[in-house]
């Protein structure tokens, strides 16, 4: 794999809560400079990072519910609506991980579902990714996030946020992807600072990775 088809694997992400517009700026050009999926910001970000990825084909990525996903659902939609209005290509929710490991699958597939209808309603193509933050779960209830999360509409399933107790590992990569088949995404995220750890989310099933070390990760790859 070179460093293009690496690159355009990876969401180049800012997501830290003293992350500066000037942070913003340098992330955009970038994720430009080496051609990523998207940049990943917070919805306060997204109208800037917007206007400096304009003409480009990189995408704006916003997370909603982020980090915890401890809001309503119908708090996720309003944020999902504006953050859609903003400019966002794609939503990275994080999921009601309390309800998931209470065994109640209606609140976490209704919380889905609200912000897969604010992206069915875009006047564009806009993608789901539902964030399970997998350091927190059982296998079992990895695997019944997954279900949910693609019986529930959305696009993606990723590990993590990258904000709690652990990030993404080549087993729950693994795992994800046997649940979800080859027809849904898997994004890796949380911890992936370096080319093999990056590699090695590809190798176990990963279609997107997520990461702030995108320079390191795609600078590891040797000259064509």
């Amino acid at each position: 794999m070179n460093r293009r088809e690496l690159a355009s694997r990876i969401d180049h992400t800012l997501l830290g809560p003293t992350a500066s517009r000037d942070g913003v700026r340098k992330l955009c050009a970038e994720a430009v400079r080496y051609g990523t999926a998207s940049v990943c910001v917070s919805p306060c970000h997204a109208a800037l990072a917007k206007e400096l990825l304009h003409g480009s084909a990189v995408k704006l990525c916003v997370v909603i519910g982020f980090p915890h996903g401890a809001t309503t659902a119908a708090a996720k939609r309003c944020e999902a609506d504006e953050a859609i209005a903003l400019g966002a290509d794609e939503l990275d929710m994080v999921i009601r991980v309390d309800a998931l490991k209470e065994g109640d699958e209606k609140t976490v597939s209704d919380d889905i579902r609200a912000v897969c209808a604010a992206a069915r309603k875009a006047p564009r193509e806009v993608l789901v990714k539902t964030i399970l933050e997998t350091c927190l779960l059982s296998e079992e209830e990895k695997t019944a996030g997954a279900r949910i999360a693609k019986e529930a509409g959305a696009d993606y399933v990723k590990t993590s946020t990258g904000f709690s107790t652990g990030g993404a590992t080549a087993a729950d990569v693994a795992l994800l992807r046997r649940v979800v088949g080859p027809e849904m995404g898997v994004k890796a995220s949380g911890g992936i600072r370096d080319t093999k750890s990056a590699l090695e989310m590809i190798a176990a099933g990963a279609s997107r990775i997520g990461a702030s070390r995108t320079v390191d990760i795609v600078e590891g790859v040797a000259e064509e």
